[in-house]
């Protein structure tokens, strides 16, 4: 993925990605609830890609070891290694057994992610591009965006709560649904789809096969089957579609 090859260049490349910098005083940003009160030097965009890794991760309740960041990031493990020794360092992260971001660290990956969920959505819903053009592109918008477009950008939207996946954008009015997997449903029981997490965005096509099969947040359908083999197949619309175990135990639904 486009986060993931900009971490690559980063971390393998050079010694000019500016990570010894001093941080800058916090600035106060717009948002309901404070997320944003930090400001990177110009730019730490390997820190920054590091720092939304681990986040996301967390979100999706996986286990942040170095494994799973090396995966995430498609780097080597010596080279995830060596970065978050830096980052521990520059007091972005802490390691008790797994990574985890410290104050400043969460600061800084709340505002990427933001920034990153924010363009998603303007390059879905205002732009028209596909969900995966859309996680592409804003792989690349997370970094360079600045306060005044972001709340531009906000604003233009009518301040949203949830990329298009559904998921939660920091800072934003979000309130969660209750919600269950796909995979626990029976047979016969109707859902509602609301939300795609983003490890599901890092599994190749797998953006593109929702989409184009409609399952989508806030589109109902029905469970129709259930293979042993955990596939779990729904009715949208008119059609029928297949969803694998390991989407379908990651999809998250509201049931009824």
């Amino acid at each position: 993925m486009s986060r993931a090859m900009t971490a690559r260049a980063r971390v393998l490349g050079t010694a000019d990605d500016h990570s010894d910098r001093p941080l800058r005083p916090a600035v106060r940003g717009p948002y309901t609830w404070p997320v944003a009160e930090y400001r990177t030097p110009e730019y730490h965009p390997a820190f920054e890609e590091y720092c939304e890794a681990i986040y996301e991760l967390r979100e999706d309740e996986v286990e942040v070891i170095q494994a799973r960041i090396a995966d995430r990031l498609e780097v080597s493990r010596p080279a995830v290694s060596e970065m978050i020794r830096r980052m521990e360092h520059q007091g972005l992260v802490s390691i008790d057994g797994t990574v985890r971001l410290t104050p400043d660290g969460s600061r800084l990956a709340e505002r990427v992610v933001r920034r990153h969920r924010l363009a998603e959505r303007l390059l879905t819903d205002i732009l028209g591009l596909s969900w995966a053009e859309a996680h592409k592109e804003a792989g690349r918008w997370e970094h360079v965006i600045s306060d005044s477009v972001e709340q531009a950008i906000d604003r233009l939207l009518g301040e949203p709560t949830t990329c298009p996946h559904g998921n939660p954008i920091p800072g934003s009015d979000y309130h969660a649904p209750e919600t269950v997997a796909l995979s626990t449903l029976a047979v016969g029981d109707p859902f509602t789809v609301s939300r795609i997490p983003e490890e599901l965005e890092f599994a190749p096509g797998l953006l593109e096969f929702l989409e184009e099969a409609s399952v989508l947040p806030g589109t109902s359908g029905t469970i129709t089957a259930s293979s042993p083999d955990g596939t779990t197949t729904i009715q949208v619309g008119e059609s029928h579609v297949g969803v694998g175990a390991f989407a379908s135990a990651r999809i998250l639904v509201a049931a009824g």
